[in-house]
């Protein structure tokens, strides 16, 4: 029997063997069911920018690239529970790990050292990006206090939106009876799109809820 398990554990380390597991774990594909938002970007929203803008090709249509989530912590500087709770609080949210952000400089007037740690972000792509954007407009802005709408003043010229939020609370995800400290966050949405006019239609076709329109083309 040892002799044979001897040989097996041989074979095994063999180059032939090694292919072969190889073109095993290749022939796994992982299925990707897309989300509600990416199935009506691909049916509604694509046909009806490019007629819109009189694009020549579908992939001159622009698109949702990726999703940043920061929060900036400046009261982990005298105590480091705070974002502690930061972090449980934006992978709650995002359901993705979070990277921890330092100070690039130091500012004695804040106490702040460069490489102390004073925020958490999240960068969200694919699936997860559609997910968040769906809970953000149809789900966590109407549970703004007043809430009347998005400014459309926060295009940055090159296709990119950004959004504050004061209370991470609004996010059903969160717990109201465990949060110590109300915590603000911001959310960009990454396009690639060339205009902020391009951007603007993109994101209201998502259904991002926009006061009026103010962009100018570029």
């Amino acid at each position: 029997m040892a002799e044979k398990k001897e040989q097996k554990n041989k074979e095994q380390k063999t180059p032939k063997a090694k292919k072969e597991k190889a073109k095993v774990k290749k022939a796994v594909v992982e299925v990707v069911i897309p989300t509600r938002l990416e199935e009506i970007y691909k049916k509604e929203i694509v046909p009806a920018l490019k007629k819109k803008f009189n694009y020549k090709s579908v992939m001159q249509v622009p698109r949702l690239s990726k999703i940043v989530v920061n929060m900036g912590v400046g009261a982990a500087v005298a105590d480091s529970k705070v974002l502690d709770e930061a972090i449980k609080s934006i992978e709650t949210i995002t359901g993705q790990k979070s990277s921890v952000r330092t100070a690039k400089k130091a500012i004695s007037n804040f106490k702040l050292r460069a490489g102390m740690k004073i925020g958490t972000m999240v960068t969200l792509r694919r699936n997860k990006m559609y997910e968040f954007l769906d809970r953000v407009v149809n789900i966590a802005l109407p549970r703004v206090r007043d809430f009347r709408g998005m400014s459309d003043k926060s295009f940055d010229g090159r296709g990119n939106y950004s959004l504050g939020i004061k209370e991470h609370i609004i996010f059903p995800e969160i717990d109201i009876d465990r949060v110590n400290k109300i915590l603000g966050m911001d959310i960009t949405f990454v396009t690639t799109a060339k205009t902020d006019a391009e951007a603007y239609e993109l994101l209201l076709a998502f259904g991002v809820p926009f006061v009026k329109k103010e962009v100018k083309s570029a």
